[in-house]
């Protein structure tokens, strides 16, 4: 146009100059965030060298995520891009959180094959908050725990007894939690697991039970591991040398009543799961040891 100054640009050479369409430029000129610094004889919008520099920081706002209204503010001085970008971390943070669980959820969903209606509890369990879940745990804890009788500082550790989802968790925290939250809103996992527990937790004032040191030593089912290993059999004269080391002249019956019921109960992916939500390392499933085990108690003489 022969009405231009020679140190403008118009909009389509802004655009060629900055790579951005020309609809994206005149957005943010309508906007306020790159606006013409002159106008043409015939009124179309005019920028300068300024303006190119202007489009390269609107870019970049807009690019880590700042909605142009924040953009615009950042530019008028009204705000700093410091300010912004704090609270925008703060978004972003809880974004990334819900991002997580998202993944968790749908990663679960995929691998067991889950209908709609499981799809919304599992998003559900996953998104309670610190307090739901809290609730769940507490009265798990109270079906499971409550009343049983034993030693006062053993009490103290049940009642203190948590399993907290972190802030942050990782999507295996949260797969770990979905499938937990399932597990103790279950009434028949905590009958199984109350019954696992009266024959497993010493009495106040009492020995242990004699099954007990399968679950509170796991010295047994390192012995175990190692004799299945080296292919022993649970049957025959092998295998009763090893209950006799491990269970001496205890009840065997008793043993074989705790063992069977911790086995029905799921104590050891009840152990496993509450491991992964809370991020600690466990040590390897146990199930084929204790499997193993109660066969061996099964075809000793006399059981």
């Amino acid at each position: 146009m022969d009405d231009e100054r020679s140190d403008t640009l118009t909009i389509g050479q802004l655009a060629r100059r900055t790579g951005l369409p020309v609809r994206t430029l005149r957005f943010w000129s309508d906007e306020g965030a790159v606006p013409p610094v002159a106008r043409s004889a015939s009124g179309y919008r005019l920028y300068d060298a300024e303006s190119v520099a202007r489009v390269e920081l609107v870019r970049t706002l807009r690019e880590l995520g700042l909605g142009l209204g924040d953009v615009c503010r950042v530019l008028s001085g009204r705000t700093t891009v410091a300010e912004v970008a704090d609270a925008h971390v703060a978004a972003l943070d809880a974004r990334i959180r819900s991002l997580k669980v998202s993944r968790a959820v749908l990663s679960t969903v995929a691998k067991r094959g889950s209908t709609a209606e499981e799809t919304a509890l599992m998003n559900r369990l996953a998104r309670l908050s610190a307090a739901e879940r809290k609730q769940i745990i507490d009265e798990f804890k109270e079906d499971v725990f409550g009343g049983l009788d034993v030693d006062p500082r053993l009490r103290d550790r049940l009642r203190a007894f948590s399993v907290e989802l972190p802030d942050d968790p990782t999507p295996e925290q949260v797969d770990a939690w979905i499938e937990l939250a399932e597990l103790v809103r279950d009434r028949g996992f905590r009958t199984r697991l109350r019954t696992w527990m009266e024959l497993n937790t010493p009495a106040a004032g009492q020995d242990s039970p004699p099954g007990a040191s399968i679950w509170w030593a796991r010295q047994v089912v390192r012995t175990v591991a190692d004799v299945r290993e080296r292919g022993m059999s649970p049957v025959g004269p092998a295998a009763r040398e090893v209950l006799a080391e491990l269970f001496g002249d205890a009840d065997r019956a008793a043993v074989l009543r705790s063992l069977e019921a911790g086995i029905e109960a799921e104590a050891e992916r009840y152990r496993r799961l509450v491991a992964r939500v809370r991020g600690q390392a466990s040590s390897p499933d146990a199930t084929e040891e204790l499997e193993w085990l109660a066969r061996a108690l099964r075809a000793a003489e006399p059981v």
